[in-house]
C-alpha cells in the first residue's frame, strides 16, 4: 500500500487523476477537499480529517475509515460497501443514496446525518448514534442494531433488522428483540 500525503493527493486529483485505490492516507488532513468521483477502494483512511469534504459518487469500498472525522462531509451516492467506519464521526454528513451494505459502523456518530434512500443492509450499527437523522426510505435489512439510537429520527423502518432491548427507537422507547 503506497503512502500518500494529503497535498500529493490533491495535486494529482487537480491534474485529473481519479484512481487512488489502495493508498495509505491515515491521519491526513483533507478539510473541505473536493474529491468527487474519486476511487479510494481498499485504502487506509483511518483517523483521516475530512469535515466538509465532498466525496460524492466516490468509490470507497473496503476502505478503513476507523475513527475518521467526516462531520458535514458530502458522501452523496458514495459506495462505502464493506468499509470499516468503526468509531467514525459522520455527524450531519450527507449520505443520501449511499451504499453502506456490509459496512462496520459500530460506535459511529451519525447524529443528524441524512441517510435518505441509503442502503444499510447487513450493516453493523451496534452502539451507533443516529439521533435526529433522516432515514426516510433507508434499507436496514439484516442490520445489527443493538445499542443503536434512533431517537427523534425521521422515516425509520427497521422491521427487517436485528433489534433488541438496547436499541433506542425514535420515540425514545427501547426496542423488542427480533
Amino acid at each position: 500500500m503506497q503512502r500518500l500525503t494529503a497535498q500529493a493527493l490533491k495535486d494529482r486529483y487537480a491534474e485529473g487523476v481519479r484512481d487512488f485505490a489502495e493508498v495509505d492516507l491515515a491521519g491526513a488532513d483533507l478539510f473541505e477537499a473536493d474529491l468527487r468521483e474519486i476511487n479510494l477502494k481498499g485504502s487506509n483512511l483511518s483517523q483521516i480529517y475530512l469535515p466538509y469534504a465532498n466525496l460524492s459518487k466516490a468509490n470507497l469500498q473496503n476502505t478503513q475509515f476507523y475513527e475518521a472525522q467526516c462531520s458535514d462531509a458530502k458522501l452523496y451516492q458514495a459506495d462505502l460497501s464493506n468499509a470499516n467506519l468503526q468509531g467514525a464521526n459522520l455527524s450531519r454528513a450527507n449520505l443520501r443514496y449511499a451504499n453502506l451494505q456490509g459496512a462496520n459502523l459500530q460506535g459511529a456518530n451519525l447524529q443528524g446525518a441524512n441517510l435518505y434512500k441509503a442502503n444499510l443492509s447487513k450493516t453493523n450499527l451496534k452502539g451507533a448514534n443516529l439521533t435526529m437523522g433522516n432515514l426516510e426510505q433507508a434499507k436496514f435489512s439484516e442490520a445489527q442494531l443493538s445499542g443503536c439510537s434512533f431517537f427523534r429520527c425521521r422515516g425509520v423502518n427497521i422491521s427487517d433488522a436485528f433489534v433488541d432491548e438496547t436499541t433506542i427507537l425514535p420515540d425514545g422507547y427501547r426496542g423488542e428483540p427480533s
